[in-house]
Order: C-alpha cells, then structure tokens, then sequence
C-alpha cells in the first residue's frame, strides 16, 4: 500500500507526495499528458523531439544537469504514446532543487534555433540508428501500420519518417510546448524522505505562480474494430527471419485488460511459460521468442515475436503459435497455473514498490489515468481474475480477423 496526498494547485498542476522515511532520497517526477498520439499525421515525433528539447536549458537554468549534479542528483526522461515523463532522483535534503529546475523549463523553456538545431540533428540521428540501419528496428513502423488505420497510435514513438522532425520549424515547436507543457496538462508526483505538508508548500512555492495554459482536449479519432488479417512480409538486411503476430486488446482503463495481460504472462512470462517452455525448449522451433502488450491508455496490442530456429520457416513457426493460441482458446487454463502467474504478479508489483523512484513514477501514471488511488487496488483485481475469464479473453483475443502478421526475410 502506497499512502499519498494528493493537492490541485489553482493552475490546475496535480502534486501527489508520499513520505517514505526508510531512504535518504527523494524521488522528483513531472509527468505530461502528451505522447506521440497527441502530434499531427505531417508533424510527428514532436512528442520524443520535446522529451530532448526540455534539456536544452530554460530562463534561469542553461544546463539543466549542472545543478542537479551538484546537488547530488541524476535524472532522465522517456516518451510513450500517450504520456512524456522527466524525473529526478536525489537527496532528500536537495528536493527544492529538483522542484527548482522543474518549475523553470515548465514556465520558460529556452526554444532557441540554436537548441531545435541541435536537438533536432540528435533525434534525426537516433532515427538512423535505431529504426533504419538496427535489423528489425523498423517492426513497430509496420506493426503500427498495420494494426492502426484512424487511431495516431499508426505510427510509432519516434515518429513516421525522419523528416518530420528534421523540417520542424521554430514556431512548430513553440506552438506544441505552449499547448502541451502546462501546470494543468501535468502531474507532479514526490517519493522519499520528505514531510507532506513541506513538500506541498514547496510545490506551491515553485510551480503556483506558472499560469494553467488553454484548456486541453484530448480528442481523438476512434480506431474502428479490427475485422481483417493483415499480412506482411519485408525483405531487409537481418541476420535471420523473425516473426511478429499482433493482436487488438482493450484500453488500459477496460475491465477486460487484466485477463489480456495475465494471457501475455502465461504465454512468454518466464522459462515456464507455455511459448518458452514448449516452443523453444521442448520443440526447439524458435531460438528465441516473446509476447507482450503495449498497455496503451486507447486500444493497445499484444504482440508475439520470435526467430525461428534454424531449418523452420517463418510459416511453420506461425503455424505452432496459432496451434499454442487455440490451446488457450479451447479450455480454461488449470487453476495452479493461473494463481502462479497472478502471484508472480503481485510479487513484481511488492518488489517494485521498494523503490521510491517507482513509486513516484506509478503515482503520476495512475494520476494521469484520472485515479491514482488505482495503484493500490490494481493487484486485487489480478488476483480477483478467474480461469473463466482468461479463457473468455482468448477466444475474443486470438482471431484471425483481431491480428496482422510481420514476417522480416533476410535480403
């Protein structure tokens, strides 16, 4: 149980603080209700560009890192679909520090030319790297083309083509930070060794006088049903053939996600899992092979991903995880081998709470899902999951009108 307190400044800016006196540190996280689902078809990538620009200095803070490291502190950031987050993790005696920094690229970020140019040539490049000249790095440029028609979730994180970014114009950004990075479009989230009350008349004190931002509406475009197999086969510079078979799940929010998740765990969570255990080790028809879901806040996917072992073809490979599929579509799972996987589940869930960083990262997520209180209740409603229920989720799951298949030939 993750206790907190939670205040609405008068901008709007969500702040949730969780006093954890068994570390010296303190966990700073300023979460944003904007990711690659919020860019525009011709400008995307503008969600990740930001996540680099908001390093690039602000008003009264050139080097972001500088200070931060002088106090003691490390820092990162990352980019999802549907959110952007920068956190900080320091002494618990430093926390104005972090509040400090924060508050002064969330009111004034430094968007120079100089900074778009060089923040711009750094996600270009890692463009390059990653998705173009990486084997395989390219599949959620397909995945995503091929499961979504309407939905922005169409193209990946990192946007759909290197020259969204590379042609963004000053005004372009400027226009996405004044809509985007606001008090009331934000979490802020505190973990670690503070008093409550101290730490929320400092995030009075540093972010209270920043001005909310126009209202912010999230509308967007409903992604029909999936009715079609879509099919794919790419032709590339890999080093041997890989399979990807997606499928459509519910939203983050639906009752129906928890049994999606607990099917990915019994399919590829762990060596004794069923696609690890009689796949790989018993059959020996993959070198290696995955499942897992994206958990996006709209319809998401689960996705299963392998390479085929030497000597089976991309089809044959296909054809046994289908034939693994309709095993869980056929019957319910035994009852011990659900309770190990929700037990394993809640035991990650335990584990992962011993960090304060995690903790001021999952508060700031289930804020941004309109409940953070969900954090704590979440585990239950795993274990409340019966048999009846994942084997209802598979057979609503694993169609082949709900799926699209990547297949990736060496050239």
């Amino acid at each position: 149980m993750v206790h907190f307190t939670r205040q609405i400044l008068s901008n709007g800016l969500h702040v949730l603080v969780h006093e954890d006196h068994s570390t010296p540190l303190v966990a700073v996280n300023v979460a944003y209700y904007v990711g690659s689902r919020n860019e525009q078809p011709d400008k995307t990538g503008f969600a990740h560009l930001f996540e680099h620009l908001m390093f690039a200095g602000s008003k009264n803070v050139p080097d972001f890192d500088d200070p931060l490291q002088i106090a003691g502190g490390e820092n990162n950031a990352y980019t999802t679909n549907d959110y952007t987050t920068f956190y900080e993790i320091l002494p618990a005696e430093n926390l104005e520090t972090a509040l400090w920094l924060e508050s002064d690229r969330m009111l004034s970020l430094n968007i120079s030319q100089k900074a778009l140019r060089v923040q711009r040539k750094v996600v270009v490049e890692e463009f390059s790297e990653t998705c173009l000249n990486e084997p395989y790095g390219d599949a959620w440029h397909h995945l995503s083309d091929l499961m979504y028609r309407e939905h922005p979730y169409r193209w990946p994180v990192i946007g759909l083509t290197p020259e969204h970014v590379a042609n963004a114009t000053i005004d372009d950004v400027r226009a996405f930070y004044k809509n985007w990075y606001t008090p009331n479009n934000a979490v802020l989230s505190i973990a670690g060794k503070v008093n409550t009350q101290e730490a929320l008349q400092l995030a009075e004190k540093w972010f209270g006088a920043i001005p909310a931002g126009p209202a912010v509406e999230h509308r967007l475009p409903a992604e029909p049903p999936q009715d079609t197999h879509h099919r794919r086969e790419v032709k590339a510079a890999v080093p041997v053939p890989a399979v990807y078979l997606a499928f459509r799940t519910p939203a983050r929010l639906h009752p129906d996600f928890y049994a999606v998740d607990l099917l990915s765990d019994v399919l590829a969570q762990g060596e004794s899992s069923r696609l690890y255990r009689r796949l790989l080790k018993e059959q020996q028809l993959f070198s290696q092979i995955d499942a897992y879901i994206t958990a996006n806040l709209d319809p998401g996917l689960l996705v299963i991903e392998g390479r085929p072992a030497e000597g089976i073809s991309p089809d044959d490979a296909l054809a046994a995880i289908w034939k693994e599929l309709e095993l869980l579509k056929t019957a319910p799972i035994d009852q011990r081998e659900l309770e190990k996987i929700q037990h394993r589940f809640e035991s990650t869930v335990v584990f992962s709470e011993t960090s304060v960083l995690n903790k001021a990262q999952n508060l700031a997520f289930y804020e941004l899902l309109h409940h953070a209180e969900l954090m704590n209740e979440e585990v239950e409603i795993y274990l409340a999951v019966s048999a009846a229920e994942l084997h209802r989720s598979a057979q609503s799951l694993f169609r082949a009108d709900n799926s699209a298949t990547l297949i990736y030939v060496p050239a």
